[in-house]
């Protein structure tokens, strides 16, 4: 298939608490694109893991899972949801057993193999012109060939501030310690602390949401207008 006739991708990754998802879909809805949480997949895979009562250490358990793995994610960025079978786990799989469990299920490689070819598959083929497609390696791993690469940063202090602003159930310590744990646990898989070769970095620090939404906005422009050059 020629890769003009393909929707045309913006592949966003980002540590936690960066906003990459909020911003993902503000910019989806911008441009009239889907939206694509590929982290939603890995949520699922270990809600599923902890329905089951698998052990997410073992990774052969945990890649049993993937042929009962009866996943669906909507693309629409107004229209959200999360399936797994007949049950919407949308807000399940946002738990804190099941973010504590997520990073154990996607460092296996057979996992993660498997969720690469869902997520090309799901981009290729959503209504839209385009599609945002978010997550930890989407610009290295997923969508190397995507039209605009970006990687969304923020400084850990930073990240820490919205996160909790976002969970107020949990205290600040409580919050920056998972997302400490987090940070390591997904280092340990992929490198999404620094942009590759290509990827423009986008640091949020100092920026609200919507100077964040501009900024990504105008580095999708720039980038096209360069493709049309070349």
């Amino acid at each position: 298939m020629a890769r003009h006739s393909l929707p045309t991708v913006v592949a966003i990754d980002g540590p936690a608490g960066s906003g990459k998802s909020s911003v993902s879909r503000a910019i989806a809805r911008r441009l009239g694109f889907a939206y694509l949480d590929t982290g939603a997949a890995y949520r699922a895979l270990a809600w599923l893991a902890l329905d089951r009562h698998t052990d997410s250490s073992q990774a052969d358990a945990v890649t049993a899972l993937l042929k009962d793995f009866d996943y669906a994610i909507g693309t629409d960025p107004d229209e959200y949801f999360v399936t797994v079978g007949q049950t919407d786990v949308t807000d399940a799989i946002r738990s804190p057993e099941v973010s504590a469990a997520v990073s154990a299920v996607a460092r296996v490689p057979e996992v993660r193999r498997a969720l690469t070819d869902l997520f090309r598959s799901i981009a290729e083929n959503v209504d839209r012109p385009g599609v945002v497609v978010e997550g930890r390696d989407i610009t290295t791993i997923v969508a190397p060939e995507a039209e605009v690469r970006i990687l969304l940063t923020a400084s850990e202090e930073a990240r820490m501030a919205r996160r909790s602003a976002e969970i107020t159930t949990q205290s600040a310590q409580t919050v920056a310690e998972q997302l400490r744990s987090r940070d390591r646990a997904d280092s340990q898989v992929v490198d999404f602390m620094s942009a590759a070769d290509g990827v423009i970095t986008v640091d949020s620090t100092h920026l609200d949401f919507e100077q964040t939404i501009e900024a990504v906005i105008d580095v999708y422009h720039t980038r096209m207008k360069q493709a049309l050059n070349e």
